[in-house]
């Protein structure tokens, strides 16, 4: 920081130097940014401030790991609502042509601090969105990359925000949360003992992201996203990706789908009943865990970041929109299908990993808060999923 180094010598000269004539030296030093890499002990929350949706026209807006279905969900959902040139995303991966050609990318690496400055300096971003993550299955194969990424590339994002004065959101996940934790229902605050390194990660964000809040005024919201389910991918990639065996092994768990959350089994069961009528499961028909449409998610994404800040009471919120079990679930199926077969072949390693999640997010801060309200609850789930299976599979066989 030698330029903040030396008008601070020039401010302390003008300051000590004795009375006369002259017209007092005025230093602006407003505009000049803080890292809180460069912050002393002394700094307050008033070293740093958001900028609010009111003193721009629009947000713009910087999604990291933009490439999975969230982000690319996101970029979209924010595009009509800002403008297609307001919302960038990011990646490492090369986007295909589709994703190019919907609006702006560029080429972002986390771990490379001085490229993501220069991104929200250049393209003067105000909200940063931050998906860039391992998952659970990708990220227990490899801890050291993990911890990189998520831990790491994480305090990257912090400081940035910090410094330039970002509205910055992290999602969390049901993974947060492990065995000791409450289950039926799990509140906002509670005992969180993860035993992944994503969910390990994930904490390790929600209380970085609230100390840089109190400490320095950032403007972090966080999200604790439930199962995200989705019509347009295939299963896999998500924090559940190691529980939920579906009866295709051939189908992969990468981490370029970045599905936080996706359970296995809650999409599988369509992709099987629509194509061959028969479905295994590998849990318990009672294993109750809680779940969300994606539609649903993005939503609740959008709303908690234009919430005033004023109106949240916390930093990291529950959301859900509904809890069943694989029985229900089936049943549900069922009823539009009534020929599919289901059966049970529980994987006791999954079932025990599974039994120690929350069954039901208590979200009842963020409706009070932010008035955040569910659109699809389990019969609206069920047909748009079978709709878009249907009607896709549809089109392959005329194809």
């Amino acid at each position: 920081m030698p330029v903040v180094r030396a008008l601070s010598k020039v401010a302390k000269q003008a300051l000590l130097a004795p009375a006369c004539g002259c017209q007092p030296l005025t230093v602006a030093i407003r505009n000049i940014s803080f890292s809180p890499r460069q912050v002393t002990s002394g700094s307050d929350a008033s070293s740093f401030h958001s900028v609010s949706f009111s003193e721009t026209d629009h947000p713009k807006v910087l999604i990291t790991g933009g490439l999975g279905q969230l982000g690319v969900g996101l970029a979209k959902l924010l595009r009509k609502r800002f403008g297609k040139n307001n919302v960038i995303l990011s990646d490492i991966r090369k986007p295909p042509s589709n994703v190019f050609h919907s609006g702006p990318f560029i080429y972002s690496d986390i771990l490379d601090y001085k490229n993501l400055r220069e991104i929200v300096v250049n393209n003067r971003i105000t909200w940063l969105v931050h998906y860039s993550a391992l998952l659970s299955a990708v990220g227990e194969a490899n801890v050291p990359l993990a911890r990189a990424v998520n831990i790491t590339g994480l305090h990257n994002i912090l400081d940035i925000a910090a410094e330039h004065g970002l509205r910055l959101f992290v999602p969390s996940t049901i993974g947060a949360f492990g065995p000791t934790s409450p289950r039926n229902p799990t509140p906002d605050l509670c005992v969180q003992r993860p035993r992944t390194i994503y969910g390990v990660s994930k904490v390790h964000a929600e209380l970085m992201g609230e100390y840089y809040h109190h400490r320095y005024g950032l403007d972090f919201r966080c999200l604790r996203y439930p199962g995200i389910i989705s019509a347009d991918s295939q299963p896999g990639g998500g924090t559940t990706d190691m529980l939920i065996a579906c009866t295709n092994a051939s189908l992969p768990c990468e981490p370029h789908l970045r599905l936080p959350k996706v359970t296995y089994y809650a999409v599988q069961i369509f992709h099987d009943a629509v194509k061959t009528g028969k479905f295994e499961c590998n849990l318990k028909p009672d294993t109750r865990l809680p779940m969300m449409y994606i539609d649903d998610c993005l939503r609740a994404t959008l709303e908690v970041m234009e919430a005033p800040a004023e109106t949240l009471s916390m930093r990291t919120y529950n959301i859900n929109a509904m809890s069943f079990t694989p029985e229900e679930l089936a049943n549900e199926v069922q009823k539009q299908l009534p020929d599919l077969q289901v059966s049970y072949e529980i994987d006791s390693v999954r079932q025990a990993i599974a039994d120690s999640w929350p069954m039901n997010f208590d979200d009842s801060n963020a409706r009070t808060d932010w008035g955040w309200k569910h659109d699809y609850d389990l019969p609206e789930l069920v047909q748009t999923m079978l709709n878009f299976i249907g009607s896709d599979t549809r089109v392959a066989q005329a194809n």
